[in-house]
């Protein structure tokens, strides 16, 4: 076995173990909240009935379904065969909706509204870096403080200032949702407008406090590989500025990249709290809403997606890394 498939082997194993422990983690944690989901559902749907025997039979006829009669450890037995087949299980709180028809039509809300905004974000973040980097002078001590200070800011607290300025107080949006209640998801301009509306803040928020973040590790390694040696060396042969600058910067990006490919695979996962101040149907929001309702399944599902694309997208990085790491080709070298 040589270097690289022994680096695969072993982070294969310890990503392995990961998901196991996110596995339990995701089943055990949400039935350690206090309350009982089942009675909830009764007495929500039992509302005016006065009949004991009924509202009796209704409550053991939903124990049942949902097996949470069972012991927990044969609970847990079930979760796992079930996942293996796919099957996530049944909502308490939209029954009797699958878990899986709700995570299906939350996801697509959550990576429209991330991904243009973690690309925009990145993009815009990493010239601004740039340029802060190369002219100096009054832009630099302009873009850095400014951007320092916007990356501070979490997500949650810039969306609900972005709420209460755009939306609540002048009204130039709207406050929730993903579309017009009234309207009937469907291909039209009326429709797409809506979403573009409702999508416009959200997307915001997210993408000023990604310009933050990315100009500031932007500016930090373009200044480092700007007073590296081979600049110098560079200079100091004849080469053009602007034939440097095009290295300097492809070096300096190369830690950024890295970071836009954990931002994609993580985005699942990342600004879950902003979904859920503008109440957009993706998958933070209904996170939100199973928590509040005590659902299992629901938050078991949720978490699991999440967990799911976090170990993947960090795998996917480990093994980028490991093709073009150097020490592992030397490695493999030695093993020839």
């Amino acid at each position: 076995m040589n270097a690289y498939a022994k680096y695969f082997v072993k982070k294969l194993f310890w990503y392995l173990v990961t998901l196991v422990i996110a596995v339990s983690l995701n089943f055990f944690l949400p039935r350690m909240i206090e309350g009982n989901p089942v009675a909830m559902i009764v007495s929500q749907m039992t509302k005016g009935m006065t009949d004991s025997d009924t509202i009796k039979r209704v409550y053991e006829t939903f124990i049942q379904e949902f097996g949470v009669d069972k012991p927990l450890w044969q609970q847990f037995l079930i979760y796992v065969q079930n996942l293996f087949t796919g099957n996530l299980g049944t909502s308490f709180g939209l029954y009797p909706k699958k878990v899986t028809d709700i995570l299906a039509s939350a996801v697509p809300w959550t990576i429209g509204l991330q991904l243009p905004a973690i690309l925009v974000g990145w993009i815009l973040g990493n010239v601004l870096g740039a340029v802060a980097a190369y002219k100096k002078g009054v832009f630099d001590k302009v873009v850095f403080p400014v951007a320092l200070f916007v990356n501070s800011i979490p997500f949650f607290t810039l969306a609900i200032i972005m709420l209460y300025v755009f939306a609540l107080t002048l009204g130039w949006f709207p406050l929730s949702g993903g579309y017009d209640f009234q309207m009937i998801p469907q291909l039209s301009f009326e429709f797409i407008g809506s979403v573009i509306r409702h999508h416009t803040l959200p997307f915001l928020s997210i993408v000023l406090v990604t310009i933050g973040g990315q100009a500031i590790g932007m500016r930090e390694m373009s200044i480092y590989e700007l007073n590296a040696d081979y600049v110098l060396y560079s200079k100091l042969l004849g080469i053009r500025d602007s034939r440097i600058s095009r290295y300097v910067f492809r070096n300096a990006m190369l830690p950024q990249i890295t970071g836009l490919a954990l931002s994609i695979g993580t985005m699942v996962g990342g600004s879950l709290i902003c979904e859920i101040v503008f109440s957009y149907p993706g998958i933070g929001t209904w996170l939100f809403t199973a928590i509040r309702q005590l659902d299992y399944p629901l938050i078991s599902g949720c978490t699991l997606l999440i967990a799911l694309s976090v170990l993947l997208a960090n795998f996917t990085i480990d093994i980028i890394y490991g093709f073009i790491d150097p020490r592992i080709k030397a490695s493999q070298m030695e093993d020839q």
